[in-house]
């Protein structure tokens, strides 16, 4: 049975284009898995972690960690991570923020209205 899934609609000359909310959610995170002190998704605030720098295949296999709101123009997102252990927490979500929105914007040619990060967990690994 078919899954129903939510696309972003975007209105071209020859027709339109629709982007996948799972394809955004996996530009999202393989954006943040870039970002120095970023060590982990959660499912939700106390959720599971899925641990992105040892294991790749869990980072690109889900959506797991990203919220996406598709209504009206813009896109707007909500990620939650683990940080590692003495990294600033305020420089690690800006970074986040900035690589996210920078690589679905680039990527999708959608506008982001905000990355939202919240962190659920600080790791010493």
């Amino acid at each position: 049975m078919a899954e129903s899934k939510e696309y972003m609609t975007l209105p071209e000359e020859n027709g339109s284009i629709n982007i996948s909310e799972e394809v955004i959610a996996a530009i999202a995170v393989g954006a943040v898995r870039e970002v120095e002190g970023v060590s982990g998704m959660m499912t939700s605030l106390g959720g599971s972690v899925t641990d992105l720098v040892n294991n790749k295949k869990n980072a690109q296999k889900g959506t797991r960690g990203v919220k996406i709101d598709m209504t009206g123009a813009a896109l707007k997102l909500d990620l939650y991570l683990t940080v590692r252990y003495g990294t600033p927490i305020p420089e690690v979500a800006e970074n986040a923020q900035k690589a996210v929105s920078s690589a679905v914007e680039a990527m999708t040619g959608c506008s982001v209205e905000a990355v939202n990060i919240h962190v659920g967990g600080v790791t010493t690994a």
